[in-house]
């Protein structure tokens, strides 16, 4: 029996198991995720899972105050792989994150120590929160994704980097919805959507917390929200309808300035009416 008959190889894919990561590579991360740091079941078929696969940084997608965006394509050398979004959270060297500790009510930290760093903002306080916002995004990501509600796939966590599906067309990022130059009609549709994806999170019991038209996507026809680490849990939160009133009024008086017919009251009381 041959070599190829036992491990299931073909011999065009062995050819690939002496090469090493190059300039601007490192093997997959993939193989040393849990199953707890890996997104929800089914994977999709379009994800490359080898453990011979490199990813490989291909540039920056988005800047922010908190985390950066990078853009990796997950491959085996010689052949098509996947275009994964990268987010990673700075850590201790920076001191800029400034997420309000509103967000915070009703979660827990690991233990009084890091919670107490995270509050006096020391280097390791900084360094656990990273970790903790990217676990919570992470997290937002697979219980949207498992809700139906349109999010990048979570593909997995790895300390404070959270890899995603790609949203957009080869390298070029999908537009946000602030720039995606729609006429009315197109604004319409959009605002059904919006409004699907309000209802989906109210249903799971949470509120996107930041909502507005940059953090949603436009990509073939189709809204996709990101930036998800703050989400609220409106049960635990003593500030979650709040934080969902101010989601609703951001994004229809947007869409009423683009000429929507978007009366925020009238939807939060339908959104509210969905946790009762």
């Amino acid at each position: 029996m041959s070599f190829d008959t036992i491990f299931g190889a073909s011999a065009e894919s062995l050819q690939f198991l002496d090469a090493e990561p190059g300039d601007g590579q490192r093997w997959s991360t993939w193989p040393s995720a849990s199953p707890t740091e890996r997104g929800p079941l089914p994977h999709p078929a379009w994800l490359e899972t080898s453990a011979g696969a490199f990813d490989t940084e291909l540039g920056i997608v988005k800047t922010g105050k908190e985390a950066d965006v990078f853009l990796l394509e997950r491959a085996v050398p010689g052949r098509d792989g996947c275009a994964l979004a990268a987010k990673r959270y700075r850590g201790a060297g920076r001191t800029d994150f400034h997420r309000s500790h509103q967000y915070e009510e009703g979660r827990r930290f690991r233990n009084s120590r890091d919670a107490r760093a995270v509050a006096g903002k020391s280097a390791h306080g900084r360094s656990v929160a990273a970790v903790h916002w990217a676990a919570n995004e992470f997290a937002a990501l697979c219980t949207a994704w498992d809700a139906g509600i349109p999010v990048p796939y979570p593909v997995q966590l790895s300390g404070t980097e959270l890899l995603m599906e790609f949203i957009g067309a080869g390298r070029t990022a999908a537009p946000r919805l602030a720039q995606a130059g729609l006429d009315k009609d197109g604004y319409a549709d959009a605002f059904r959507q919006v409004e699907a994806l309000l209802v989906a999170f109210a249903r799971s019991g949470y509120a996107h917390g930041d909502l507005s038209a940059y953090n949603l996507l436009w990509h073939d026809g189709r809204v996709v929200v990101i930036d998800l680490p703050q989400i609220v849990d409106l049960a635990a939160n003593p500030n979650g309808l709040d934080f969902l009133h101010r989601d609703v009024v951001n994004v229809c008086a947007w869409f009423a300035r683009k000429g929507v017919d978007a009366d925020a009251e009238e939807l939060f009381a339908g959104l509210v009416a969905q946790l009762w």
